[in-house]
């Protein structure tokens, strides 16, 4: 009996599609009607199709996704069915009466980390330095407990006003704000770059970090989860600034961990691989950093979405983390085995 052909959905995974009869060539027009073909998509293979339309930043509209799922299913849009492809599964009232702080929370990796916590019956402390794209966030989740912060995690002023925000109780906080440098070699880096990437990747990260833990301490518990990265591991995966403030943030972590264990308080860090909607990066990078670290770059096995980081950041900063603490979770999809 032959086997019977699953249709092809926006949620199927890009592997799906390319391995289908009728997806496969329709992916691979699209890419070379673009330039591109087959290779650029080995790191994603694992994301559904839909992720194209966030990873294009506006090139490819919804509907040319949704043209291709009708195509491929002989002009009807097809119900969705079971897809390979990772699909979160938010657990209801996981942060029910705590409040959680995140920075960052605007876009990428920091809104979905607040979505998730929101969703998952938590108070959340949205901090970010858009107050548009903040009140954008706080607008797609009418009816949970969202708390906007607009700030600059560098200045003490937005430290205390985060802090005032939260209130007495704070049960958590994640660190997600950060940016990055241009791929700069140290001889090449820039006093400006240098200062706003420790600035922001690290003393912001401190200083909130600080602000909160007398409220920690004084509940006895708490969980802090600050994001490292693959360079905070390694010397291969970016430039000179954003490497050292990545392995400072390491550092930061494993002492936090071992001084206020005892009490209570458990800081943890999420070393993130390549992210398919992460932060951008400034313009006019350096040529002689991109040449020596494009080969490196190019053996990164998987991209991640927004929301796996956020699902292996809120596994730490939720009780589902009890046992854990000082630990830097690579979430990179293996790449830091090879």
């Amino acid at each position: 009996m032959a086997e019977v052909r699953k249709p092809l959905t926006a949620n199927s995974s890009i592997g799906e599609w390319l391995d289908d009869a009728e997806g496969g060539p329709l992916v691979r027009g699209l890419l070379s009607a673009s330039g591109a073909d087959e290779s650029t998509l080995a790191p994603i293979k694992a994301l559904p199709l839909q992720q194209l339309v966030a990873l294009s930043q506006g090139q490819l509209p919804q509907s040319v996704v949704d043209d291709l799922v009708l195509k491929a299913n002989g002009g009807v849009m097809p119900e969705e069915t079971e897809s390979s492809a990772w699909a979160e599964t938010v657990t209801q009232g996981r942060f029910a009466g705590k409040t959680v702080i995140v920075t960052g929370a605007a876009s990428g990796i920091g809104r979905a980390t607040a979505s998730r916590v929101a969703r998952e019956g938590g108070r959340v402390v949205a901090v970010d330095v858009s107050a548009d794209r903040l009140a954008e966030f706080a607008g797609s989740l009418p009816d949970a407990q969202i708390v906007t912060v607009v700030g600059d995690i560098t200045k003490q002023e937005s430290v205390d006003a985060i802090v005032a925000a939260a209130g007495d109780r704070i049960d958590g906080l994640a660190n997600v704000a950060g940016v990055n440098d241009d791929f700069s070699p140290l001889h090449e880096t820039s006093d400006a770059m240098w200062d706003r990437v420790i600035g922001i990747n690290l003393t912001g990260a401190f200083k909130l970090t600080r602000a909160v833990l007398p409220a920690m301490l004084a509940t006895g518990k708490g969980s802090v989860v600050n994001i490292a990265s693959e360079a905070g591991l390694r010397g291969n995966a970016s430039g000179n600034a954003y490497t050292t403030s990545k392995h400072a943030v390491v550092g930061l972590t494993r002492s936090a961990a071992f001084m206020y264990g005892p009490q209570g308080i458990r800081v943890n860090a999420v070393a993130p691989g390549g992210v398919a909607t992460g932060i951008p990066f400034p313009p006019n990078v350096s040529q002689a950093g991109s040449a020596r670290l494009q080969p490196f770059q190019s053996m990164i096995p998987a991209l991640a979405t927004a929301e796996q980081l956020a699902a292996s950041i809120t596994f730490l900063l939720s009780d589902d983390g009890v046992n854990v603490n000082g630990v830097v979770l690579p979430s990179d999809g293996g790449w830091s085995v090879q």
